[in-house]
């Protein structure tokens, strides 16, 4: 990746997040309908839509490589650990946001290429704001009628920490840990734009412990990355994906300043 993603393919890509998210607020502007998926989280009409949407376009444009979606996540891990390369979706990343009506809810689209996430974008539907980067090449907002601006994160970051926390997965873990920062300030946040708010430099630190989706985590992941931060599991390595069984990330600290004594809060 070092000579960074094809203009015309990371183009095109940013479109078809842009696409998805037409696709999720013609719902939102509807009276739609919540169903339960097996883990009781919430699935609507929106989540299928842009499903299709991304599917149907990264396949038309780089039909060779697989593509794994929340929507799409019972591949077989025989087929799946197989892929160097393929795209990790979350079509609509805090459905529980959009059911909430409160905004906060993102496309998110990321490129793996041997377990790391090398290109990465967070759309966030309402407002329009599309957040995009290439590793080691930076990190850009792009809000409508803008050129693009570089993002960077607050480094270092000085007390108080403003801390993101989930909206709807506040758990005691995070709770005990924030409690153990002096004077912190809790920012709640929806979604992948957590990762975002923290390249932006709006915000120091997101703990998150307990299940997350590797699809959660990807963009975000990457965007942040090429601000300068990182995302960490508890032994200090970044995340990494297709490397589990799972899909479920294990627990992890994402930092805008990576020199944050993260380990003392543990």
């Amino acid at each position: 990746m070092s000579a960074g993603l094809d203009p015309a393919l990371r183009e095109a890509v940013l479109a078809l997040a842009v696409q998805a998210g037409r696709s999720i607020l013609e719902v939102y502007a509807s009276d739609f309908e919540v169903e339960a998926k097996s883990d009781r989280s919430p699935l609507t009409e929106a989540d299928l839509a842009a499903h299709a949407c991304i599917r149907d376009g990264l396949r038309a444009l780089q039909p060779s490589l697989p593509v794994l979606s929340e929507e799409s996540a019972d591949t077989e891990l025989t087929h799946r650990r197989e892929w160097q390369r393929y795209w990790l979706v979350d079509p609509l990343d805090g459905t529980r946001e959009f059911v909430k009506r409160n905004g906060e809810f993102s496309v998110n689209i990321a490129l793996i290429e041997q377990g790391r996430p090398v290109f990465g974008v967070v759309h966030a539907p309402v407002g329009g704001e599309l957040f995009w980067a290439e590793a080691e090449q930076g990190a850009w907002l792009r809000a409508p009628e803008r050129d693009d601006e570089p993002l960077c994160v607050r480094r270092p970051a000085l007390a108080p920490l403003r801390v993101a926390v989930s909206r709807s997965h506040l758990d005691p873990r995070s709770a005990a840990l924030i409690g153990r920062l002096s004077g912190a300030l809790q920012v709640p946040l929806g979604s992948s734009l957590k990762f975002c708010r923290i390249a932006e430099g709006h915000v120091d630190l997101y703990p998150r412990f307990g299940p997350t989706g590797e699809w959660d985590t990807a963009a975000g992941q990457c965007v942040l990355e090429a601000a300068g931060g990182a995302v960490l599991a508890l032994d200090g390595q970044p995340l990494r994906y297709n490397a589990r069984d799972s899909l479920i990330n294990p627990d992890f600290l994402a930092l805008g300043d990576p020199d944050l004594p993260w380990r003392d809060w543990l």
